[in-house]
């Protein structure tokens, strides 16, 4: 598919994925039973294959730590290993760590960051892996990119963020490289510079 028909399609995508859910987390009519626990798909061409449903880390903001580590035993057990988390997302961060740590290996785990120069991006991947318990990320992305001149030209000048991501992924700290973004003209932008592996993009999942 053509990254711009991805754009394009991204509403109708997320909404058939939810009228095909029932409350179980399993798949409706005509699909094999998984016994409760949250069903997988390919994420892309990688060969890993991801929960249909993510943690968002932000859950674990403002929580004591046994309330997290109880959150995550339960996701996890029941299929979810797909975790999303921001320093943008207050001390999300430091609950998921500890947290996430025991099933860390068998577990994607995917970080942002919203700084667009190198040497702020530095710091904040850093003080990511350390609260994160982790040396690597499966996915790290550009938080919220909106604007094509203050994001996308920013992040992709020399000394922007992409400098370092790029370099982190040649020493193998991370893994993929995507984004979030809050606007289809700044998305465009973003796919016409670089081959990213995925795009977060704002889907509403009820039914209407």
């Amino acid at each position: 598919m053509e990254r711009r028909d991805f754009l394009k399609t991204t509403a109708a995508a997320g909404a058939a994925l939810t009228v095909g859910l029932n409350a179980r987390g399993t798949e409706g009519s005509g699909s094999t039973d998984t016994g409760g626990m949250v069903p997988r798909r390919p994420y892309g061409r990688s060969g890993v294959e991801l929960s249909v449903i993510g943690f968002g880390g932000i859950v674990v903001k403002d929580v004591d730590q046994r309330t997290a580590d109880r959150v995550v035993a339960h996701a996890v057990a029941r299929g979810v290993n797909y975790f999303d988390v921001a320093p943008a997302y207050g001390d999300a961060e430091v609950q998921l760590g500890p947290a996430l740590e025991p099933y860390r290996k068998d577990c994607f785990l995917a970080c942002k960051t919203a700084e667009r120069t190198r040497e702020k991006a530095e710091a904040d991947f850093a003080r990511s892996c350390e609260r994160l318990r982790t040396d690597y990320f499966d996915l790290y992305q550009l938080h919220a990119i909106t604007d094509v001149q203050k994001d996308v030209d920013s992040v992709f000048r020399k000394g922007g963020v992409m400098d370092m991501i790029l370099e982190k992924k040649k020493a193998g700290q991370i893994s993929h490289v995507g984004f979030s973004a809050h606007s289809l003209r700044a998305a465009r932008a973003a796919l016409d510079r670089y081959d990213f592996d995925s795009v977060l993009m704002p889907v509403n999942y009820a039914p209407t």
